[in-house]
């Protein structure tokens, strides 16, 4: 079994989900009394929140960068950001370890493709939604096109995010929003939606819904399952 690397706490809310996942599932693969081995440097969210709306992504990038350092020398054998928004630095903390990093973005990008998914509704933070560096990744590797909400949808989705599901709190009103939100990606032809940002499924997960929703944590921990146990099975 591989050791899965993980740079947390962006929120710790979850990275809770990602460490519980990983757990389970090597259970459910290998049995009996094992556990995912992991190494996990969980940093301070209210750091990196701040360099985010300042706009000081090089700050940010350093800040992860050190602590994918930490895990690589922790001795994982590859790095997951539990994140979607820090993708956006994800080249700059590839640069600074020599294991793999696995790119949320690409787990997602893998599984829509193999359900044969080609308009994509994403919702995520503010610069999830409109930067380049996810969307993108996911238009030119994977000939997905992406659509997002309309601006005071993605202000609403972004807020929800940094006020109320980073800081645990799950309100009813927040999730009809969404679920509004996502009925109106729905009608502008997105036969799918990506909840990219690890916080929406512990709001709307477990919602039954007549559009399919692609949870980056659930398929980013499977990703590192695969890995972790490629030897094992």
């Amino acid at each position: 079994m591989k050791t899965i690397g993980l740079i947390g706490g962006m929120s710790w809310e979850s990275t809770l989900s990602y460490y519980t996942l990983l757990n389970e599932g090597v259970k459910a693969q290998l049995g009996g009394l094992h556990s995912a081995k992991i190494v996990l440097v969980s940093v301070d969210f209210a750091e990196i929140e701040a360099q985010q709306h300042k706009g000081d992504w090089q700050g940010a990038a350093e800040l992860l960068a050190r602590a994918a350092q930490s895990v690589e020398a922790a001795g994982a054998d590859f790095v997951l950001i539990c994140t979607n928004t820090m993708h956006k630095v994800a080249d700059e903390v590839q640069q600074a370890i020599s294991v793999p990093l696995l790119h949320i973005a690409d787990a997602a990008g893998q599984a829509l493709v193999g359900d044969h998914i080609k308009k994509v509704g994403l919702l995520g933070t503010r610069f999830t939604m409109q930067e380049a560096f996810y969307r993108q990744r996911l238009e030119d590797k994977y000939a997905l096109q992406v659509c997002v909400p309309d601006s005071a949808d993605q202000q609403r989705v972004h807020d929800v995010i940094y006020q109320e599901l980073c800081l645990g709190k799950i309100n009813d009103s927040s999730r009809d929003e969404y679920l509004k939100i996502i009925a109106a990606l729905k009608a502008a032809g997105a036969q799918a939606v990506i909840l990219g940002c690890t916080e929406i499924a512990l709001l709307i997960g477990d919602t039954e819904l007549d559009i399919p929703l692609y949870d980056t944590t659930n398929l980013h921990v499977q990703s590192a399952l695969k890995l972790s146990l490629a030897s094992d099975q």
